[in-house]
Parts: structure tokens; sequence; C-alpha cells
């Protein structure tokens, strides 16, 4: 008899041992909430930066302003009247650039950035997505000022001591030359 209870409890041992493994949950759960409110804030922000850039254009009645696909603003000091390739994916180009302030204030001059070299779409190089987007705006020998909101600027890391987080800036770039890829 003894024999029987024993069996039977190794039964319900094994029996009810061979449970799955569950997942273990956090301690803390969050809702989400957080990325919905900080994308309203991004929201509100280019909106607030939209406004102010429009001010400016709208001012500013001695320049035709362009609105991108991309969401900045540009004009063009110098444009060629003959019509040349644009830099594509994989081009190499060269070109100057600065960078100032909406008030015209120069934060980085074209000699303290130089003359800098960019395989487009390719260089993990350290340039704001606004310049990355309008190279491919230019052809050779071109100057385009563009006017780029925060996000496609600096956003929030600024410039260490030199620019403040979430700030438009102005950008004159020079396209000096477009080597073209051979696949292209």
């Amino acid at each position: 008899m003894l024999y029987k209870i024993v069996s039977f409890y190794i039964f319900l041992l094994v029996a009810f041992s061979c449970k799955s493994p569950e997942a273990r949950r956090p301690v803390q759960q969050s809702s989400g909430t957080f990325i919905q409110e900080s994308a309203q804030r991004n929201k509100a922000l280019y909106d607030e930066e939209k406004e102010h850039i429009q001010k400016i254009i709208d001012a500013d009645t001695t320049k035709d302003y362009i609105a991108s696909d991309s969401g900045f603003w540009y004009y063009y000091n110098t444009k060629d009247s003959i019509v040349e390739p644009k830099p594509k994916l994989g081009d190499d180009v060269t070109f100057t650039y600065d960078v100032k302030e909406l008030s015209g204030k120069t934060i980085l001059s074209k000699e303290e950035t130089g003359l800098q070299r960019y395989k487009v779409d390719q260089t993990n190089q350290d340039l704001i997505s606004g310049i990355r987007d309008g190279i491919k705006l230019m052809q050779e020998g071109e100057t385009i000022t563009f006017i780029f909101p925060s996000y496609k600027a600096f956003g929030y890391y600024g410039i260490e001591s030199k620019l403040g987080t979430n700030i438009p800036i102005k950008s004159t770039v020079t396209l000096k030359t477009i080597k073209q890829n051979q696949e292209n």
C-alpha cells in the first residue's frame, strides 16, 4: 500500500513538473506615453520653427526661396543656367559650407569647415542631414543658401559652446566638383 501511495505522489510530481517555462514579466511596465509625448513636443517645435522661418522668408523679398521636399528652404546665390548632372548615389563631391544663425551670426566659417569631400549617401561623414540632402539639388559650381529647421541641422545636440539645442540654421554651400561614379 505504501508503494502505491509513493508511486502516486511521484506520478503527480512528474506530471506537474513538466510545465513549460513562462516568460518573466518586467517589474515596471511603461505605457508608451513618453514616445507619444516626445512626438508631440517635436511636432510643436517644428511648427514653431517653421513659422519663424516663414516670417524671415516673407520679410526677404529680394530672394526667391524654394521649399524642398525634404523639409527645408533654399535660394540660389549662384545658379548655373546650363543643365548639368546633379550628384547621385556614390558620386564623389567636393564642397565648402558655413553655418550661421538665422540672424546671420557666423557659427562655423568656410575656413573652419574647410574643403569637404563626400561620397553621396555612402559616407558616414559628420554632416548634418540637411547638407547631405541639399547637395543632391546642386550642380557643379553653384552656390545655394539653405535654411534648415533644427531637425535637419544639429537638432538636440547642437554644437558644443557654439550652438544650442534645437536651433534652426542657415548654411551657404558651394559645390566645387562632382566626380561621377562609373556605375551610375
